[in-house]
Parts: structure tokens; sequence; C-alpha cells
């Protein structure tokens, strides 16, 4: 495979190409000319489609592809008149004048299209927005934006052109390349250059801004989801969407990041990408009255500087972590938490976050999580092992897949009836490479136990894969390879009535199609999007886990649970450190207590710890009644009413009059929205 050659080998072979080709310019030796030039050529296509990264490595050396290219052609021109001989070289003089102007069309199409580029680089992002007053069209295509792929492609007939006059001395096949060269570069300026005219470009900076603000004003926002971080980061806040879009009133969701906009799961709230702070504070002549917060980023400190909004802290998870209790938390004006131990938590921190301000609604993701019904019926016991990522504090007690990993799982894969899911973080080994290493080998572990095992597997009778289109269809931004942010607006404006419920029903026929589609005796490594955590929870009889949200979202179904103690703490010491852990079997990192663990699992009346579970549920998650979303709604809504007061103190004769009637993303559920592990 071309993406496992090693890259120093790439480059060697590189430049020994290019030694090749002086030489055989030089010599002149016409069959080693043409080897060289394919051998260039296909090294070249080779890091353009496999090897992007040494790209870069070439640039900062100053061989970027112009140079290589321009290298090149320049070596066959010296093979040319050093074959055609030193009384020849005027009739050479055409085909040199049209390979310069061939380079002159490079650099003119490479100007023309750093301008489209920045005329369709909007100040403000969209999804679920029709945003069609702003002139949205189609991108250019992708040969036009990318210099590398566009020189490699117009330059081939020329350069073939040239290779062939090399072979046969005739002057006519290097002047055919070249006027094809030449054709293709000259239409592919003009389809730039068209663009930039008037008429054809997308709204300036201000003509968006102005269209910013009319939309906001038509809308009438009341409640948004803020929400910057990384490209690995969007689980923490596709978790909160679907409880976004069933909040009364008309819901938004706030990024920063324009990569973020593609990188949220399905939803139908409407959502506004503003990544400049100038564009930002326009909120604050808007409806918006609170701003929910999932995480902490260095952007929150931007828009906590609107005094028109509230902000609430909501976390992405309900764990005894640190950063559960973060410092940073006593910038919001209020902190809404699961139950009566995330209040405790803070109290104990002392990080400055007032009793008064934390509010409890319980965690309205949960509703998904199926609760128990009794010991497992079939012939196999399902185990979760669920694992946290390390961290960034270096804590060993973070993760258990340093030092217990592969303990746990030899353990469980050690029982003949137990049927592991495996489903690491999805930061696993970002910070610590031991982590990432870890993984693997635990990986090579359940396949090597896969290997060992048989028996029926299901018919595949299509189910799996019609329903997969159907979600894909429902959930998958279709978009062309070369759609670019502008084109995707345009393709992803106000969607249409009912699409939520036809999500949440497409994904619960998948997910009834995944597991049914696998055999009951296989275990299986599970990773990506689909399917979901709380999913895999439903599937399972015990969950293994660490001290994170993971054992606090699996105490809503009441089912048995594990956790690793691999922070160095006495076993007491570490059930008093960590409350979530005082209705678990903790295992140490040896993991001898697994056998044990199955046994109760199998047999209830050796469970000794179900009802500190359900103590511990009420304790995490707060009550059964009201429901989470309704307490979570009622919350939304009371801040809302003290950012309207708000207002009208700071704002006098401003106050705004009733709410707003509920938008079509608040009428429907965002039911798509995948919780994240």
């Amino acid at each position: 495979m071309p993406r496992s050659i090693p890259r120093p080998l790439l480059a060697a072979t590189l430049v020994g190409a290019f030694c090749a080709l002086a030489v055989a310019a030089l010599r002149p030796h016409v069959p080693l000319l043409i080897a060289a030039t394919a051998v260039c050529l296909a090294v070249e296509g080779v890091l353009y489609r496999w090897q992007r990264g040494m790209l870069s490595v070439f640039a900062k050396s100053h061989l970027d592809i112009t140079v290589r290219h321009a290298l090149r052609d320049l070596l066959l021109v010296v093979a040319l008149l050093r074959l055609g001989g030193q009384d020849r070289e005027s009739s050479y003089t055409p085909l040199v004048a049209a390979l310069l102007a061939f380079y002159a069309l490079h650099c003119a199409i490479q100007a023309a299209s750093i301008l489209v580029r920045r005329t369709r680089t909007l100040p403000v992002v969209t999804r679920n927005i029709d945003a069609s007053a702003l002139r949205l069209s189609p991108a250019p295509p992708l040969l036009l934006r990318r210099p590398g792929n566009r020189l490699l492609a117009y330059g081939l007939p020329a350069t073939a052109g040239l290779l062939a006059t090399a072979a046969t001395a005739d002057r006519r096949w290097a002047a055919l390349g070249l006027a094809l060269s030449l054709g293709i570069a000259v239409l592919g300026l003009c389809d730039l250059l068209l663009r930039l005219l008037p008429g054809r470009r997308p709204a300036g900076e201000r003509e968006a801004l102005e269209w910013l603000d009319r939309w906001l004003a038509e809308y009438r926002p009341t409640v948004g989801l803020y929400f910057s971080g990384g490209t690995s980061s969007a689980y923490q806040a596709n978790m909160w969407l679907e409880p976004l879009a069933q909040v009364e009133g008309r819901p938004l969701i706030v990024l920063r990041e324009r990569f973020m906009v593609q990188k949220l799961a399905a939803t139908d709230v409407p959502v506004l990408c503003l990544p400049k702070v100038s564009t930002l504070m326009r909120l604050e002549q808007s409806t918006l009255r609170v701003l929910i917060h999932p995480s902490n980023s260095g952007k929150t400190s931007q828009v906590l500087r609107i005094p028109t909004l509230l902000h609430t802290f909501v976390n992405h998870g309900e764990s005894d972590k640190l950063s559960s209790c973060n410092p940073y938390a006593k910038a919001y004006d209020e902190v809404w938490v699961a139950g009566p131990a995330a209040r405790e938590r803070y109290a104990q921190a002392e990080v400055g976050v007032e009793d008064k301000d934390v509010v409890e609604i319980g965690r309205p993701q949960l509703d998904a999580v199926r609760p128990y019904s009794g010991p497992p019926t079939g012939a196999y016991t399902t185990v979760l092992y669920a694992p946290t990522w390390e961290g960034w504090d270096g804590n060993p007690g973070n993760t258990s897949v340093i030092e217990a990993g592969e303990n746990v799982v030899r353990a469980l894969l050690a029982d003949p009836k137990v049927r592991l899911l495996y489903k690491p973080h999805p930061l696993t080994g970002s910070v610590d490479p031991r982590a990432g290493a870890a993984d693997l080998r635990i990986r090579e572990l359940i396949r090597a136990a896969n290997r060992e095992r048989s028996g029926a597997r299901p018919v595949d009778d299509g189910e799996l894969a019609r329903r997969t289109v159907e979600l894909d269809r429902l959930t998958a931004s279709d978009f062309r390879a070369g759609a670019d942010q502008v084109e995707r607006m345009l393709a992803q404006s106000t969607p249409e009535a009912g699409r939520a419920r036809a999500v949440a029903e497409a994904t619960a026929a998948w997910e009834e199609a995944y597991w049914a589609s696998l055999p009951e005796w296989e275990h299986q490594i599970v990773i990506g999007v689909r399917p979901t955590l709380f999913s895999c929870f439903n599937r399972s009889d015990l969950l293994v886990s660490d001290v994170s949200s993971v054992v606090s979202d699996f105490l809503a179904s009441g089912k048995p649970y594990a956790v690793a103690n691999t922070s160095g703490l006495a076993e007491d010491v570490f059930c008093k450190t960590f409350p979530t852990v005082r209705a678990a079997t903790v295992l140490a990192p040896d993991a001898a207590g697994v056998p044990e663990l199955l046994e109760s699992v199998r047999n209830p009346e050796k469970d000794e710890l179900a009802g500190a579970r359900a103590e511990l549920k009420r304790h995490l998650l707060g009550p059964d009644e009201p429901a989470a979303q309704e307490r979570f709604n009622t919350a939304v809504q009371e801040l809302c009413s003290a950012a309207e007061e708000r207002r009208a103190r700071l704002i006098p004769g401003q106050r705004l009059s009733g709410s707003p009637e509920p938008g079509p993303a608040a009428a429907s559920s965002a039911a798509s929205a995948e919780p994240g592990a």
C-alpha cells in the first residue's frame, strides 16, 4: 500500500529520480530521461494522495511543488536543446516561451484563487438556517484551489509533450502538450475571474453582518448552547443537543470554530458559527437571554463579557474528577448539576462556587438508558469495559488502561460465558503514548479471543445495510469532495419538517439491526459514533470503568458496575475520595476480583450492592420525578426570566415583552444527537 511506504524511502526515491533526470538531460539519454520523469511524477502522485504530511517538509526546505515542477521541466528543456544541437536552439524558443507563459498563468490562477477564497470566507457560518440571501454558490473546482494538484494535472500534457519530442525529435508533440496545458490554465483562470464579478461572489462582510442582525431579529432566540473546542471534543456538545432542542422557546447553537459546524451531530437546532469576537458581540443586541456551556475553553471568557446574557455551566459529564469542580465555574452565573452529589462536591472543593448558584437538573440525556430488568438470561453475560482517557494532569488514577486494562480484559476473556464490549474513550493515547499502546494491545487480545471462539453467525439479510443507508441519508452531510463552507451553508439550509423524529426512529432501527447482526458469542471493539455509549449500556449486564462520568451515567440503569483502582490509594480511602465508587465493586490493578464480580451479576441474591446503587443513583442524578428534561426546561425558563429582568435594569425600556413563539427547532426533538463517551 502506498500509504505504508516509509517517508525516507519516498524522499530518497524522489531525490534519486531528480538526480537521474539531471544526468539524462546533460548526457543526454532519452530512455533514462523518460524513466526518471515517470518516477518523479509517480512519487508526486503518492505524496499528494497518501503522504500529504511530507509536502510541508519539502515546502519548509524551499522545495515546494512549483520549484520541483519547474526544475523538472527545465531539465526537459535542457535535454531537448542538447539533443537538437546548438544550431537548433532558436527553433525551440516558442516552446520555451509557451512554457514560461504556462507558469505565469499558474501564478495568476493562484492569485485569483486566493481572492476567490477570501470573498467566500464569510464572517458567519450557518447550519439549519436559510442563508440564501448571502448569494451562496457552489465552490470552484478543487483543482483551482489546490496549487500542487493543479500544477501536476494542468502541467501533465506539457511534460508529456516535451518527453515525446525528446523521444521523437518532433516539436509538434511539445507544441501540442503545451497548447493543452495553456488552454486548460486559461479556462481555469477565466472561471475564477468570473467568480470575482460583483454579482457572482457572496455577500461582503458588512452585508453578511447586516443579514445576521436581521436573522437574529426575526428568529428571536431565547436560549443558546455555546461551544468552543478542538476537533475531538465535539462529543461534549453533542450530548446536549437533544435536551436543548426540547426546551421551550427558540434554541440556538453558537460555535466559534468553523470546522466545528460539521463536527456536530445531526440536529434541527439553528447553528451560528461566529469566529470573530466583534461578530460575537452582536448577540448583545439580540433577544438571546441565556447561554449554556458544556465545557470551558479559552474563548469562553470572550462571550462572558456580554452583559445582557446570563451564563450557566452544565459540564459534559458528572464525575468525581477534579475537573468536575473546576475553579473556572465561578465565572458563570449558575452551575447546573445532576444531583446533590455535585452540589456537595463544589462545596467541599471551595473553588468559589456559591451554593445558591448551584441548580440540580438531573441528566436529561439519560432518558435513553433502559433500567435494570434482572440478571442475564442468555448464554452469555455481556460486560462493557469503557475506560476513560489519561487526562492532562498525569494522574495514574485517571485511566485504568495503562496499569489494569490488559489484566481486566484477560480476566473477563478467561470466562467462557462472558461476551466483552470494549469501548475506549476517543481521546485515549492523545496525551500519554503508553495509553495508546495499551489500547492497541487490548484490541489484539480481543481479536485473539474471537479467533478461538466459534459459533453460528446471523444470516446477513441486508437489514443493517438498509438501515445504515437510511440513517446516513438523514444524518450525513452529502457534500461533494470540493465543497467549501459557503457551499455547505447552501446545502444545509432549513431542515425539513419532521426530520428530527425521522432521525430518532432511524437511529433506533439501526441500533436494533446492528446488534442483531452480531453473533451473541463474539466480543466487540466498539469505536466511532455508532453505536452510542448509551446503546452499549442497554446491551450490557455489567460495566467496568474508571472514575468518570461514564459511571454516573450508567447508574441510571441500576445495573452492577465496577471501578478499577489504579490511583495507588487503599480501597477504603479510594471509596471515600470518590463517592461515585461507593456502590461499585472496586478492582485492583491485577483484576483478581473479576470472577466474584461476575458471580454476583449472574446471581442477584449475591449482589450486596443493589441497595447502595439505588441510593447512589438518587444522590448523583437526583429524583426520578419530575423528569430530568422537565427540570432542565424549568431551569432554562427561570434563568431566562432572570436575564430579562437584568436586561430591564441595565437598559430601561428594553425589557422583552413575553416569550417568543416556539420555533421549528423547539417543536421537534433533535433525537439524532448522539451522547459522547
